[in-house]
């Protein structure tokens, strides 16, 4: 098996029963902003391309699924490998393009091309793409290897039940827009940015010690940002207020945490080869003096790779919308809004209250309480946003289902916010649209199910965790004061509250146990 890097999270795997090419991305993504780092144009795309078999794309988001380098390169033939997910929104984008080709792969069912075997393993919580994010087994009897990418699988033993992989990779770096664009103090926006790294690098570590395979490869970002504005988020920022951490710098944090992993850099035209237990780790793109350039002098790489590529953003931007008039856009969201939120009843009482937008011209509240959208007139919000009209615009022509997707993780925006994270605010707006809101719906409904107890440390614990049910037996910690920590996304509760110390709402159950009886203090016992 041989597993060249593509860039970000694409790579194309060589196995004895056919070639995987698995989100290949040039971009620029996310109207202009993310640039794949280091650079990955400089790949053989036109071999690649004539050289695939199978096509798989983990989830729809744009640094994952790149329409223009699908049409430009990858043959409408190719098989295609489709996550099973809940609605068809990728299914959709994928079919327009022309690729009719297409595999379902139901989720933990092994595909088997002769001696090749696959196996996709979706997930399927909001948040997770949203409503959509996989990771790929490939083994073909020369070698097996996970592909997670971006993807946080809670059930380890559903994907390890394909065979425990000799090499495993997986994102360290993060895909989020917090706390860049919001409205805090700088001293107070640097502490934010370090917690986030820290959390992703103990999120990673958690991975990579339970997969337990002997090499571990780091992608899946960090991007480069080269639009004027964004250039001092690059990295951990020009003043230390951002959150991507890159390969290298993570690959310095494993030997230190876990020198009995064997950590590889795997950037633009890294290739690896493998076969029976034996593996070699070359880089075809860059010389070793290029790759101590871009990840020891990054910010004069980065300056190189603004000056010489606006054109790129200057492209992007000539596709955009015409902005339309204020009483356009009201109408236009109004209509589109609305309807969805008479069917948001559990999100809507999760938001519980108004939200501001300051879109261009127009100053437009989001009643959440009342599923009204109406211009501003003074409400007391929970959350303020103030985004260019342009690309409201846009996703309005295009009808973007999803704004994590196009806006937020363009960064091109600001927000504030009087309280807590709202996880049900930014859930709506990455799932505007009927099928995605009645999932939705359900799924939050099913999380108020009584799942079982269970024991962690002193305390007794609902099992599963309010956010997405991961396992808290495997992924809980309890420290002195009583708070426990899911490991998984580093969410918090207060045990002797219930509260849930990262967002709004998420209350979870839990009782001290007695030292005396060691029996559980529950009300009324």
């Amino acid at each position: 098996m041989r597993i060249t890097g593509l860039g970000h999270a694409g790579m194309f795997i060589e196995t004895v029963g056919g070639n995987i090419i698995c989100d290949p991305v040039l971009g620029p993504s996310f109207f202009g902003s993310w640039f794949p780092f280091p650079d990955n144009r400089g790949l053989d795309w036109e071999r690649y391309g004539r050289e695939a078999d199978f096509l798989y794309i983990s989830h729809r988001h744009r640094d994952h699924f790149d329409p223009r380098l699908l049409e430009r390169y990858i043959s409408k033939d190719i098989e295609v490998l489709l996550p099973e997910y809940v609605t068809d929104d990728l299914e959709v984008d994928i079919r327009a393009l022309g690729y009719n080709n297409i595999t379902y792969a139901p989720a933990g069912q092994v595909i088997e091309r002769g001696d090749l075997k696959m196996m996709i393993t979706p997930l399927r919580a909001p948040s997770d793409g949203p409503i959509g994010d996989s990771s790929l087994s490939v083994d073909d009897g020369t070698a097996s290897i996970l592909n997670q990418n971006d993807s946080h699988p809670l059930d380890l033993e559903a994907l390890l039940s394909f065979g425990k992989p000799e090499a495993y990779f997986t994102q360290v770096s993060g895909a989020i827009w917090w706390p860049m664009v919001y409205d805090l103090p700088q001293e107070a926006k640097q502490n934010f940015a370090r917690l986030k790294r820290e959390a992703q690098n103990k999120r990673a570590m958690y991975y990579i010690e339970k997969v337990d395979a002997p090499h571990v490869f780091p992608m899946a970002g960090p991007p480069m940002f080269l639009r004027e504005e964004l250039f001092r988020y690059n990295g951990t920022g020009q003043e230390d207020d951002s959150i991507f951490t890159d390969q290298k710098e993570f690959l310095a944090h494993l030997k230190e945490q876990a020198p009995q992993y064997d950590g590889q850099l795997f950037i633009p035209g890294t290739v690896v080869d493998m076969n029976h237990g034996e593996m070699t780790v070359t880089q075809s793109l860059y010389s070793q003096g290029e790759i101590d350039h871009i990840f020891d002098e990054k910010w004069e790489y980065l300056a190189e790779q603004k000056a010489t590529r606006q054109q790129e953003v200057i492209d992007e931007e000539a596709t955009r919308a015409e902005v339309l008039a204020p009483e356009e856009m009201l109408a236009a969201l109004k209509a589109w809004w609305e309807p969805l939120l008479k069917k948001s009843r559990t999100i809507r009482l999760g938001v519980g209250g108004n939200v501001r937008f300051k879109i261009g011209d127009l100053d437009m509240v989001v009643d959440f309480p009342k599923a009204k959208v109406r211009e501003y007139a003074g409400e007391e919000c929970i959350y303020w946003y103030t985004i260019p009209a342009d690309l409201v615009s846009t996703n309005i022509r295009d009808h973007e289902i999803d704004w994590s997707n196009s806006i937020f993780l363009s960064m091109q925006f600001s927000v504030g916010r009087s309280g807590k994270f709202n996880e049900f605010l930014t859930t709506f707006l990455k799932c505007l649209s009927v099928d995605r809101i009645e999932y939705v719906e359900n799924w939050y409904q099913e999380q108020t199910d009584q799942t079982e107890d269970a024991e962690i440390g002193d305390w007794v614990v609902q099992r599963r965790c309010p956010h997405l049910r991961a396992d808290l037996t495997r992924t809980g910690k309890i420290d002195e004061d009583g708070v426990l920590t899911c490991s998984m996304h580093d969410w918090k509760w207060d045990l002797k509250t219930g509260k849930c110390l990262s967002t709004a709402g998420h209350a979870i159950r839990a009782e001290k146990i007695d030292p005396v009886t060691d029996e559980a203090l529950r009300p009324g016992a």
